[in-house]
C-alpha cells in the first residue's frame, strides 16, 4: 500500500534532474508559447515537448495549465514590481524614471506586453482576476501613489489626476511594444538600443512640454 502511494506521488517526476532547472525550463517554454499562441491555443503537451518531457512532468511541477500561466505572469512581472517598490521607498521619482524603468523591463522581456494583452487586458483574459487582485497593486497600482508624492513635491502638476497620468504613462511605454511588428514595418521604428533610446527621449519630450514647438 505504501509503495503504491509513493509511486503516485512521484509520477511524472524527472529522475536525476535538478528541480529548479527543470522548472525554469518549463516556465521558459510556456512563456514563449503563451505569448505567441495564447493560453487557449497552447497545450501542456506542446510545453512539455519543447523541454523534451511529457505532460505528466509539467503537471507534477505546476498542477494545471492555469497554475502554470499564473507562475509565468508572476515571474515576468516580479522584477518590475520590486524595482517600483525600491523607487517608491526612495521618495524621489520623476515621471521620466518611471518611463525608463518600464522601457528597460520591456526590452528585457518582450513577451510581457503580449502576455498582458492576451491574458489580462482583453475581455475574458484568463489571468485578469488574479492579476487585478495580486499583481496590479504592485505594478500600475503603485504609480498613482508615486505620482501623488511627486505632486506634493511640486514636480508634477497638481491639477492632474495621478490615476489618469498612470494610465497614460503605461500606455506611452507599453503600446510601442504591443505594436512592434507593425511599427517596425509600417513606421520604420527601430527597436535596437539606439531606437529604444530615441523612444525614451520622445516620451520624455512629450511629458515635459508636448509636441508643439
Amino acid at each position: 500500500m505504501n509503495g503504491v502511494a509513493n509511486s503516485n506521488r512521484t509520477r511524472g517526476r524527472p529522475p536525476g534532474q535538478g528541480a529548479p532547472r527543470v522548472r525554469e525550463n518549463i516556465l521558459d517554454a510556456a512563456e514563449d508559447l503563451f505569448a505567441r499562441q495564447g493560453f487557449a491555443g497552447t497545450s501542456l503537451r506542446e510545453v512539455a515537448e519543447v523541454v523534451g518531457a511529457n505532460p505528466a512532468m509539467v503537471h507534477y511541477y505546476f498542477g494545471s495549465k492555469e497554475a502554470l500561466l499564473q507562475q509565468v505572469i508572476e515571474r515576468i512581472t516580479e522584477p518590475l514590481a520590486a524595482s517600483l517598490a525600491e523607487m517608491k521607498a526612495a521618495g524621489q521619482v520623476h515621471s521620466e524614471n518611471l518611463v525608463s524603468l518600464l522601457l528597460s523591463a520591456l526590452k528585457t522581456n518582450p513577451n510581457m506586453p503580449l502576455l498582458m494583452v492576451r491574458e489580462v487586458m482583453l475581455p475574458g483574459g484568463t489571468m485578469r482576476d488574479h492579476f487585478l487582485a495580486a499583481i496590479a497593486p504592485r505594478l500600475g497600482g503603485a504609480f498613482p501613489g508615486i505620482l501623488a508624492g511627486e505632486q506634493e513635491q511640486g514636480r508634477v502638476a497638481k491639477d492632474l489626476d495621478p490615476n489618469i497620468i498612470s494610465l497614460l504613462l503605461l500606455s506611452l511605454s507599453i503600446f510601442p511594444f504591443i505594436a512592434r511588428s507593425v511599427a517596425e514595418q509600417g513606421l520604420d521604428v527601430s527597436y535596437d538600443d539606439r531606437g529604444l533610446s530615441e523612444l525614451e527621449r520622445h516620451i520624455s519630450r512629450l511629458l515635459e512640454g508636448g509636441i508643439l514647438s
